[in-house]
Order: structure tokens, then C-alpha cells, then sequence
């Protein structure tokens, strides 16, 4: 390791510093060079906007170019200031001492490359200057050993000082890890050594948003990020391990890696809520990706305003599977056999289809399991289909303007508006709720969902959050949606068996990357077993990869999370942490919110952000007590916290899911436990948001499991 900052005075080789200031010299130069091209690029961009846009008088044409055009100026313009690469891969050369190595190196033999966000070039007739992070050369970054080098001599990794806005950035150290030889202390019973590079950055106090990891992504990391896009896949991720970044990540590769696909169809990003999604908000847009759907599931099922509230009975039924089976019911009970036959005149002979044969095309059009929209005219068709026959067999051909007119005659109308009529959501739902008989609810369960006081029309209805989803399952069944190319779903082991329905709708003959932890599961529907939760998402066969070693959160605090787990009633791989250190503070205290302020100042007084965290109704108090002590706070999930330069965060539990903080005080453990069912899966959440520091703070008995000594 060769980093300027621990490379002492008395260095013993002149040679050696004389040969690291060379290579320092050389690499700010090369960045010097990489931000002028950089430059160049946006004005180019900006440039070809400008001159592109005219090069076409009229047509798609221009629209397509433009529109690519400003997309690309405006992604360069919005390009992040701090350090453009982050690695470089030195190939071992053909005459290179390690035949293997040269063979292994291929076409890129002898060649260096520095690995960034984004592909940076001054001439597109000369290699670049940057290669993309996601390029295929750029692998071996990830995955090259010293027991597989993949043809890679050198790789050298670059520290930065930590960046400020308006402030060049300062390259700090470098770090070369020859990768033709075995690695220091590596061999039987050891593994390897770990980079410091890599470790700094990992450790590097957390402030504001989500950070991405292009420069700190582990092999096993890696093959999730470069998964097939038509591989589905499911990540059990224990706190700490990366599982949010992976699939952010994995989502950013698919955009580079196969963009007619993936852009052509889309990309969704759902995440548990507002807070959250504020939180990642930033790394797609770090790794040149701009433009991806951002949502939650209630966002995305938001038809009506929510007007009502469920009692948990009432809600709970509304989420469970069976009720695709209820509405499903309830949808196509409206389709029945018609009457009688029907007559249709033509203007020259009446034509006539009798009721039987009819009966007969409404039960063929049934049994083939359209949306209920395509069903009503696939009817229509066939009907008509019947007639035309009956015409050309006495008449001669008929051409297609006859047919789109007897399609449109009043009988044939009204035969389709009896035995398949048109209907919406709203009013199926309507129905049902107003009287729900069906037979796969118990007589608790259908007296749970009854409305009391049914509206008089279903214009009126006053519909709950849940609600919504029963009316986007219906919507589904009547039409079918498009669905995205690719969709990445966090948490979601919290999802509903109804709202992965709605996620799988979403998702079409797209892929998924599925990500969660079944220990942090707090909604009372919560899975306990992934293949179910797969089924409902509509992937039974995606396969399920855990990532257990945690980078971000030290092993002490993973280890004192950890006593909850026999407590959770999952099954899990147990998770290790590779950082070392950390501090860990169990303080019993009769005054909460003192203790809560002593805690906060002395935080305050390192780097990091700090997140105060306790049962929902007690933030209010903490809040008050840490305004009236002069520390500024905001409060996540709120408006005001999106744009927040407080460092403090005032944290309710039931929000505290995906975020991380520096210091995490988290405030009277045995109140979130007993806020709501899965209180003890709510704790384990909240003890693992530290990534460095946890304080917890206590007036009453700490759960018997926590209650130990402290680790």
C-alpha cells in the first residue's frame, strides 16, 4: 500500500518516494485530463443539441435525436464533481514472465485501463480515458485473484480525500495489489487481505443520502449485478451486507448492459416509502442512470384518494391471497348465458344465430380465461364471425366494412351487454362489499369486510388503502396492464400476498430482483419463507441467493442484534460482519430524553449523521427535548427532512427501515416491542441502522433476550 497520508517523513527509499510521487504526478494528471474531456463531452452534447435538433426539417427523426440529445447534455451537466475513477486494471503484457497471465490478458495484453461511473473519452478514435464500471473488461476490477488473476498484472486502487462541493478532488493514495503473484499472508488456512483502500471507504462516516458501491463491490456482489435480465432472482440480505445497493446497482447494469430491452420496457424501483426512496434517491443518478420510475406499491396502486380506514380484521382479510380468488369470482359471476337468440338485418336479409349456439360461444370464450375486457370482444367477434358465415353462405362474400357493421348493430350490442357486460372496478368492488357471500371467507371474515353503511352508488364510495389494491387486482382482471422490463423490489419481505400480485402485474414477462431479509420482516402479513413470497410475486423459480457477510455495520452490533433472532420465528443464515470495532452502549436511565441529549452532543461531536430512534408516539418528546437543548433536528419521512442539513434525525421505528446512520440512539427498546405485533422483528431493525455507533437507552427491562451484557 502506497497512500500519502501514512507514508511517514523518514521514509527509508528515496527511491520509493520518488517513485510514488511520480505515480501520484502521473494519475492527478490523468484526472486533470479526464475532467477536461468530461468538459468537452457536455459542451459537445449541449453543442449537438442545439445543431442535432435542426439537422432534421420535420419527422421522428428529429424528435428521437433531440430527445436523446438533451437527455445526454443533461446527464454530463448533472455529472457529480468528486473523483472520476476509482481503479485501474494493469493486463499483463505478451512477453510477461507468467505465460497465463499474458494468454488470460487476450486482446487487452499490455493495456491499462481506469475504471470509473462513466465512460469518459476525448477522441472516439483513441481508447478511452475512463472506462465504464459496467463494461465487460472492466469484471476482472471485481473479480481478478491472485489464485485468478483473469490476465490482470496490477490492480490499483485510488484513495480520495472526501470531496466538497466547489473543492477539485485530491487524490490521497494509491494502492497496487500484483495480482501475478500470491497476496501477502495469503495460502492454505488464511484468506485474503483485505484493501485498505476499500476498508476506508466502506468505514468513511456516512452523511446525507445512500452512497452507490461501484468502487467497493465484492465478487459474490458482483455476479448479482451482472445477473441476466431475464434472470429472476431473490436476495435474503442480513443487515449491512448491500442488498439495496446490489439491486440498485443490478438495475444500473441492466440500463448499460442491454438498453433497447430494458428502456424500451422500463425500469421500476419500489421501495417501503417516501423516506426510503429519499435515501437511494441518489445513486442511479451517481452511476449516469437518470429517468428510473422511483415508487412505492401504494403509490403505484393510488387511483382514488384514501378516504376511509380498515380495522386490522377488516385489512387483514383484504390482504390475504384468497382474495384474488373472491374478486375473481365476484368480476365474472356478471358474465352468463344469453336468453334467447338473436336477428340482424343487414338491409337486405335478417340473419339469425340461435340462443344455443350462442350459449355456446360465451362458455368457449370463458373457458380460454381472457381479461374480462378482451373476453367481452372476443364475444362480439365470434358472434359476428357467426353471422358472416350465415351471410357468405347465401350471399357471397362479405368485406370487412360489412363486418365492423353488424359488430356495431343494436342486437348484436345488446347480446354482448347481457351475457358479458361492460363494468369497472370500482363497481365490482362496490358489490362485493355491499354483500360479501363468497363461500372461501369465513362468516367472521365476510362480516369483517361488509361495509356498514353501503354508499349509494360506488361514485361515492369512500375506499381504504387496502381498498385500492382489491381495485388494481380488479383492474388487472379486466384489462391487463403492460409491464415493465425489469422491476426491483425492496423489502420485500413485508409485501401482502395481494400486493405481490400487484408487483408480478407490474412486472409482465419482465424480470425481478427481489430483496429483503425475512428477519426484518414488521407488517403483520410478513413472510416467513421466501418460496411462498416468490410464488405470489409470480416467480416460484427465482432463485434465492443470501448474502450474510455484513461490510457496513460492526460485528459488535450485528452480534448484539443477533440475540433477537431465535426470537423471530425465521429461519436465516447467521450474518457475520467483517468490520471490526464499533461501539456499543447499553445505559439503563430514569430520564429518557436527557439521556437522549447527552447521547446526540456527544455524537455531535464526531463525524456522521446521528439517528434518533424510538416507538412513534415518543419522537414527539425526544424531538422537543433536543430543540430545547439548541440541537437542530428533522424528522424522517416528513417533507422538511428531504432537504435537511441537520445532521440529527429524529427517527419513528416504524420508519426506520433501509435508512443507516453513523450513531443510532435507539430509545426505550421494550416500547417498540410492544407497539405492535412483530415488535421484536421492529427492534431488530432498529438496532442494526448503525453502521458505527449504537446507544441504547432504556427506563424500563430491556427484552429478556437483549438483556446480557452488552458486547
Amino acid at each position: 500500500m502506497t497512500d500519502l497520508s501514512h507514508v511517514p517523513s523518514h521514509a527509508p527509499s528515496r527511491a520509493l518516494d520518488q517513485a510514488l510521487d511520480h505515480a501520484l504526478c502521473q494519475e492527478r494528471a490523468h484526472h486533470e485530463a479526464c475532467r477536461a474531456a468530461l468538459s468537452a463531452m457536455t459542451d459537445d452534447a449541449a453543442r449537438s443539441v442545439r445543431t442535432g435538433e435542426n439537422a432534421f426539417a420535420s419527422g421522428a427523426d428529429a424528435e428521437v435525436l433531440g430527445r436523446h440529445l438533451r437527455g445526454l447534455a443533461k446527464e454530463l451537466r448533472a455529472e457529480p464533481e468528486g473523483p472520476l475513477f476509482f481503479g485501474r486494471l494493469d493486463f499483463a503484457a505478451a512477453d510477461a514472465a507468467d505465460a497465463a497471465d499474458a494468454s488470460q490478458a487476450g486482446e487487452h495484453s499490455g493495456q491499462s485501463y481506469h475504471i470509473g461511473r462513466r465512460r469518459i473519452t476525448e477522441d472516439p478514435l483513441r481508447p478511452p480515458l475512463v472506462i465504464d464500471w459496467r463494461a465487460p473488461v472492466s469484471r476482472a476490477f471485481y473479480q481478478a485473484s491472485p489464485r485468478d488473476p483473469q490476465g490482470v498484472a496490477v490492480r490499483r486502487r485510488f484513495g480520495w480525500a472526501p470531496f466538497a462541493t466547489g473543492e477539485p478532488a485530491d487524490l490521497t493514495g494509491i494502492e497496487d495489489e500484483p495480482l501475478s503473484l500470491p497476496a501477502p499472508g495469503s495460502g492454505p488456512g488464511t484468506g485474503p487481505v483485505p484493501s485498505a483502500v476499500v476498508v476506508r471507504e466502506i468505514e468513511r462516516p456516512r452523511l446525507g443520502p445512500m452512497r452507490d458501491i461501484a468502487a467497493t463491490i465484492q465478487p459474490e456482489q458482483d455476479d448479482l449485478v451482472r445477473s441476466e435480465p431475464t434472470r429472476s432472482l431473490c436476495v435474503q440480505g442480513a443487515p449491512g451486507t448491500g442488498k439495496t445497493a446490489v439491486g440498485l446497482h443490478r438495475a444500473a447494469y441492466l440500463l448499460y448492459a442491454h438498453p433497447q430491452r430494458v428502456r424500451r420496457g422500463g425500469l421500476l424501483v419500489l421501495g417501503p416509502g417516501r423516506a426510503f426512496l429519499a435515501y437511494i434517491s441518489e445513486v442511479l443518478p451517481a452511476l449516469g442512470e437518470s429517468g428510473v420510475r422511483q415508487s412505492t406499491i401504494d403509490e403505484e396502486i393510488a387511483a382514488h384518494e384514501i378516504r376511509a380506514q380498515d380495522d386490522p380484521a377488516a385489512e387483514a382479510v383484504k390482504h390475504d391471497a384468497r382474495m384474488a380468488g373472491v374478486l375473481h369470482r365476484a368480476l365474472y359471476a356478471r358474465v352468463a348465458p344469453p336468453a334467447e337468440g338473436i336477428t340482424v338485418p343487414d338491409g337486405s336479409y335478417r340473419w339469425r344465430i340461435p340462443r344455443e349456439e350462442l350459449a355456446g360461444i360465451v362458455a368457449e370464450v370463458r373457458a380460454e380465461a381472457p381479461p374480462y375486457a378482451v373476453g367481452r370482444e372476443r364475444v362480439r367477434g365470434r358472434a359476428v364471425r357467426a353471422l358472416r358465415r350465415r351471410a357468405e353462405r347465401r350471399a357471397g362474400p362479405r368485406g370487412e366494412t360489412w363486418a365492423r357493421r353488424i359488430g356495431r348493430a343494436r342486437p348484436v350490442a345488446a347480446f354482448v351487454d347481457e351475457v358479458w357486460p361492460r363494468t369497472r372496478p370500482e363497481e365490482v368492488l362496490a358489490g362485493l362489499l355491499a354483500d360479501p357471500a363468497d363461500g372461501a371467507l369465513t362468516p367472521a371474515e365476510r362480516e369483517a369486510i361488509r361495509w356498514a353503511r353501503p354508499p349509494r352508488s360506488h361514485r361515492s364510495a369512500r375506499w381504504s388503502a387496502a381498498d385500492l389494491l382489491l381495485l388494481d387486482e380488479l383492474a388487472g382482471l379486466i384489462e391487463r396492464p403492460e409491464g415493465f422490463a425489469h422491476v426491483v423490489v425492496d423489502e420485500a419481505q413485508d409485501l401482502s400476498p395481494m400486493q405481490c400480485r400487484a408487483i408480478a402485474r407490474r412486472a409482465g414477462s419482465g424480470s425481478l430482483t427481489v430483496l429483503g431479509d425475512l428477519a426484518q420482516g414488521t407488517t403483520p402479513w410478513a413472510a416467513r419463507t421466501w418460496p411462498g413470497q416468490l410464488a405470489h410475486l409470480g416467480r416460484p423459480d427465482a432463485a434465492v441467493i443470501p448474502l450474510t457477510t455484513g461490510f457496513r455495520v460492526p460485528a459488535a452490533i450485528v452480534d448484539f442484534a443477533g440475540r433477537l433472532l431465535p426470537a423471530l420465528g425465521v429461519e436465516v443464515p447467521p450474518a457475520c460482519s467483517l468490520r471490526a470495532g464499533g461501539e456499543l452502549t447499553v445505559r439503563r436511565t430514569d430520564d429518557l430524553a436527557a439521556a437522549t441529549v447527552a447521547a446526540v452532543r456527544a455524537a455531535l461531536s464526531r463525524e456522521g449523521s446521528i439517528g434518533v430512534i424510538a416507538d412513534g408516539p415518543g419522537t414527539g418528546a425526544l424531538r422537543a427535548a433536543l430543540t430545547a437543548a439548541g440541537v437542530e433536528t428533522a424528522v424522517a419521512g416528513t417533507p422538511e427532512a428531504a432537504g435537511a442539513a441537520a445532521r440529527v434525525t429524529v427517527v419513528p421505528a416504524a420508519l426506520a427501515k433501509g435508512l443507516e446512520y453513523e450513531h443510532v440512539v435507539a430509545v426505550e427498546p421494550a416500547a417498540i416491542v410492544g407497539a405492535e405485533p412483530r415488535g421484536t422483528h421492529r427492534l431488530y431493525v432498529v438496532l442494526t441502522r448503525a453502521v458505527s455507533r449504537l446507544d441504547v437507552l432504556h427506563r424500563r427491562p430491556l427484552p429478556p433476550e437483549l438483556a446480557g451484557p452488552a458486547l
